[in-house]
């Protein structure tokens, strides 16, 4: 008889694209995100947490870069026995959920409806470094207001937020675009309705970062040779169709009121181009009311972000400071937020246009800024750590570190082999933790617990003399009943103390 096939055992990895967060991660996050509720509230925007779940139909063709959702979103079909037999597909993004919360619910929400939202996110696209196909996202939306002051507000807003949590003024930037400003300059040149065509020049106008203004003049009119030698052919318009297009990317000036001046001469005659620039000022001029400067927020056309998404005013947040990458070359942070107005989305559900703009905030990437900055650390401190030297008085130590917790203090009793004492302390220097607590036989028997410093202790170790270890002891024998009070005062004297 042939012996069984042996089953293999399951790999132990995550999936490509997809990574795990562990504890210090975690709580940075959670603060983050605490942080930026608090500010979204104070503006007085409501909290919405909707489906992960939403159906291919309803989340319509806005995923970037792709023209059928399913391409680009982690989908699959409903069972006829579960339900209708709908594709499902976990959201993209917490915009096009919102679009859908709205028509469904429109007659029981407030209008405008101001809500922010926060959570992960599914992207079923190629992973890169620092691109994964789960992320966090943090959006706040107005939706049913038309006004330029909701985009102001939005754009204030998040000067607020980028400040709250940690970005210095100064080292971000937020820009401002306008949609139909770029629709005058189409029209300026003439291009009538060629949907095609205005797709290659508004691909064209993505890549003035990279290749400048004569690379976009070469794109636009024959084609150019790319870094590698290799030919990029160009969208073939005339010279004078193209000057429209260079002229609006090279429009800003030394402030915004010359940045405004340049583009009504970018849009010539176009109304809607008219109109976009009419509605830049009034952003400018509400920002400039509230305290706003350009040094916070900037009329910038060369913002161009998913100019296809949306139909209006647009916002980028950047963050302005250097870092070093892989290779050790030093480059700008980047984008760490965006967004605009979309009036077309809703309409999908319901015929009839209702106006929304909101923001997104890319919140892993506003953690790695962070970092960069020191502003948070790649570590939180650990519990306290009552150590185990009788494993027959457990209930001792159990009762010891229920104090602890009862006043504030983030406490745990060792729960490993206690055989080995020297472990105890690995396990709590593993944990990075502030104090270790002990108490033997002896100090049981006279009233008293010892309580080491275990960060002073390192410290000690590492850099002292040893008369200067003699002169700091990094552990203290107290009176039982004042544990709490020893272990508190260690802790203020600590970066990052608790209780």
């Amino acid at each position: 008889m042939a012996k069984p096939k042996k089953q293999p055992r399951p790999k132990a990895e995550t999936p490509k694209g997809f990574r795990d967060y562990f504890g210090a991660e975690v709580s940075q996050r959670s603060e983050m995100l605490r942080q930026i509720a608090g500010v979204y509230h104070r503006y007085g925007f409501d909290a919405l947490e909707s489906s992960a779940v939403e159906t291919v139909e309803a989340l319509g063709k806005f995923l970037p870069d792709v023209d059928r959702p399913n391409e680009g979103v982690f989908a699959w079909q409903e069972g006829v026995e579960e339900g209708k037999g709908d594709w499902l597909a976990l959201r993209y993004d917490l915009t096009a959920p919102l679009a859908r919360v709205y028509a469904q619910h429109r007659n029981d929400l407030p209008t405008p409806y101001r809500r922010y939202a926060m959570g992960p996110v599914w992207r079923n696209e190629k992973p890169g470094p620092g691109r994964y196909r789960q992320f966090y996202q943090c959006d706040a939306d107005t939706v049913g207001s038309g006004s330029m002051a909701a985009d102001a507000e939005i754009c204030a807003m998040l000067a607020d937020t980028l400040e709250t949590v940690g970005i210095a003024r100064g080292d971000y930037l937020i820009r401002v675009n306008n949609r139909k400003v770029l629709n005058g300059v189409l029209e300026a040149m003439g291009l009538g309705d060629d949907a095609g065509l205005h797709d290659a020049v508004l691909r064209t106008i993505d890549k003035f970062d990279k290749v400048g203004e004569a690379g976009v003049r070469e794109l636009l009119g024959k084609g150019r040779l790319d870094a590698s030698g290799a030919y990029i052919d160009g969208v073939g318009l005339s010279e004078a169709q193209a000057d429209p297009v260079v002229a609006f990317l090279t429009s800003k000036g030394v402030d915004n009121a010359e940045t405004l001046a340049n583009l009504r001469v970018a849009v010539g005659d176009s109304a809607i181009g008219a109109e976009g620039v009419g509605e830049l000022e009034q952003i400018a001029d509400l920002l400039t009311a509230q305290g706003y400067g350009p040094d916070r927020i900037v009329i910038d056309p060369s913002v161009v972000r998913g100019l296809g998404y949306y139909t209006g005013p647009v916002y980028e947040a950047e963050l302005t400071f250097e870092i070093f990458d892989e290779k050790g070359r030093k480059r700008q942070f980047g984008s760490v937020a965006g967004g605009g107005r979309y009036d077309d989305l809703v309409k999908r559900f319901t015929g009839q246009s209702v106006p929304a703009t909101g923001i997104s905030i890319g919140v892993d990437r506003l953690l790695a800024a962070l970092r960069e900055k020191g502003r948070v650390t790649a570590q939180d401190q650990g519990p306290v750590v009552v150590t185990v030297m009788d494993r027959d008085r457990m209930a001792d130590y159990q009762a010891m570190v229920a104090e602890l917790r009862q006043a504030g203090i983030r406490a745990e009793v060792y729960l490993g082999n206690p055989k080995n004492f020297g472990n105890q302390l690995k396990y709590a220097d593993r944990r990075n933790s502030p104090v270790a607590v002990i108490e033997g036989d002896d100090e049981k028997a006279r009233g008293v617990v010892q309580i080491k410093d275990l960060i002073l202790g390192a410290q000690i170790a590492e850099n002292a003399t040893l008369e200067e270890w003699k002169e700091r002891p990094s552990q203290f024998e107290v009176p039982r009943a004042e544990l709490i009070a020893k272990v508190r005062e260690i802790l203020a004297s600590q970066d990052g103390g608790q209780g």
